[in-house]
């Protein structure tokens, strides 16, 4: 049995956007917004607000790129946690709408990136998921997750997989 496009790519989107979303939440109850807006892991890394839309856009032109149309322009203005929060689940909202069959097709559709100075990749559609657009969305998303923690956020592990609930097998007593 293999395993669809569609199933490694838009859950795991949707729900790491949504657990971003929620950090922010947590974040805003311990610690000002505007100097968590500020963080960066190093002083050649991009702050907070770019990781949250760097994340965004991996997620939207991934599975725009595979499913061959258009990613939606979100231009990168935003400046407080409830701006971030409503880009995530403007993403999410696009993410989700991409069909299946849509996706699936494009497994072998040519997705080429090129960079600023001309440079770039050429790949497959599953090539370019799990090759690039994958590890780049998990960089933006532990980044983020990093600046917070590293402020002071009382993040952990299950804030980062609470897409997942409660444990579903209990302790035998």
């Amino acid at each position: 049995m293999s395993i669809s496009i569609h199933a490694v790519s838009v859950p795991v989107f949707v729900n790491s956007l949504r657990n971003m979303s929620v950090w922010l939440d947590k974040a805003a109850s311990e610690k000002p917004e505007a100097e968590l807006l500020l963080g960066r892991l190093a002083p050649d890394m991009r702050a907070l607000p770019a990781q949250y839309q760097m994340a965004s856009d991996s997620a939207k032109n991934a599975v725009a790129r595979i499913a061959g149309i258009e990613a939606p322009a979100m231009p990168d203005v935003e400046a407080t946690f409830a701006e971030l929060k409503e880009r995530c689940a403007r993403t999410i909202a696009f993410v989700e709408g991409i069909e299946p069959a849509a996706l699936a097709s494009g497994a072998e559709r040519e997705v080429e990136l090129k960079f600023p100075n001309g440079m770039g990749y050429r790949f497959s559609g599953q090539a370019y998921l799990t090759g690039f657009a994958l590890p780049n969305f998990f960089f933006h998303v532990t980044t983020a997750y990093a600046i917070l923690r590293s402020a002071g956020v009382s993040l952990g592990k299950p804030d980062f997989l609470q897409h997942l609930g409660p444990p579903n097998i209990q302790a035998s007593e």
